[in-house]
């Protein structure tokens, strides 16, 4: 509300916001503050990633929130040699590459959240499990 006012300082503070929101560097953690991407769980230790919402990537194949619209996790690998077998009826895979991501495979829930980080497959099973519940037969 304070930068509504008709007031010299509010104004002076919108040109200013105006001018920093050119930056991408601000832009960016705007929208995060905005988007609650910002937000980081605790999962426990590991990357830098796991945790916190993944930003809307761009991939070879599209967009990764255009991936997720299913309402579904998704594993995002990268390397080509992980599998969701068991847990296909809940986790979508999709084997693509992104230049703006620096990790072989994610697993996302349905949220966005980064539930792993990695390419073990044995370790993914076991997040998988975890986020997922049990293999399905």
């Amino acid at each position: 509300m304070q930068l509504l006012s008709p007031e010299p300082g509010a104004r002076s503070v919108r040109r200013l916001l105006a001018e920093l929101i050119e930056f991408e560097n601000v832009n960016r953690y705007l929208i995060e503050k905005i988007t609650a991407i910002g937000v980081r769980y605790d999962f426990g230790e590991g990357h830098e990633l796991l945790g916190r919402r993944l930003r809307d990537v761009t991939l070879k194949q599209g967009r990764l929130y255009e991936l997720m619209r299913g309402g579904r996790g998704l594993l995002l690998d990268q390397t080509g040699r992980l599998s969701v077998a068991g847990w296909a009826d809940r986790v979508d895979h999709v084997v693509d590459v992104s230049e703006e991501l620096d990790a072989p495979a994610v697993l996302l829930r349905p949220d966005g959240h980064v539930a792993w980080v990695g390419e073990d497959q044995h370790d993914l099973l076991d997040r998988l499990a975890r986020w997922f519940g049990p293999a399905a037969g």
